[in-house]
């Protein structure tokens, strides 16, 4: 009887926290749905230092820092500091920056202690559920990923 009751903890624990999830990835959404390219953004906000953050990492091309709506145990962006709005407006000569925001995103994850994995995800534009339109990366590691990805 334990075991069963335990199981149904179990259970019911994790849909709790799949629809905290669920209804957590529908307000992105719906803040996808509204959200315009500006000139100005919380990123470009953070860069300049009028909202605090605590930066993980930072060099002259980008920064990176914990989510503030974590979606895994461990969840953090990499931005570069040069505002490209979406990554389908990256020109060709940002190859290297592109580049360079992954190679910090290894680097960091590994400093974080994501050894068994992590997935990245670059939203882009309305129907990839971007809200802040500088391009950004999200690194989530700390559990198992799914598939297929919403």
């Amino acid at each position: 009887m334990l075991v069963s009751a335990g199981r149904n903890l179990s259970i019911a624990f994790r849909y709790r926290s799949l629809a905290t999830t669920c209804a957590r990835m529908a307000s992105e959404v719906d803040k996808a749905q509204s959200a315009t390219a500006s000139e100005d953004t919380i990123f470009g906000k953070i860069l300049r230092k009028e909202i605090p953050c605590k930066f993980i990492y930072e060099d002259d091309k980008c920064v990176a820092f914990n989510d503030v709506s974590p979606q895994a145990p461990t969840h953090f962006l990499v931005i570069p500091r040069k505002p490209i709005a979406q990554l389908s407006l990256a020109e060709d000569g940002d190859a290297e920056l592109l580049g360079h925001l992954m190679l910090v995103g290894r680097k960091v994850a590994k400093e974080v202690g994501l050894e068994k994995g992590y997935r990245v995800v670059i939203n882009n534009g309305q129907h990839g559920a971007q809200s802040v339109y500088h391009l950004h990366l999200h690194f989530l590691g700390g559990r198992q990923m799914q598939w297929p990805p919403g």
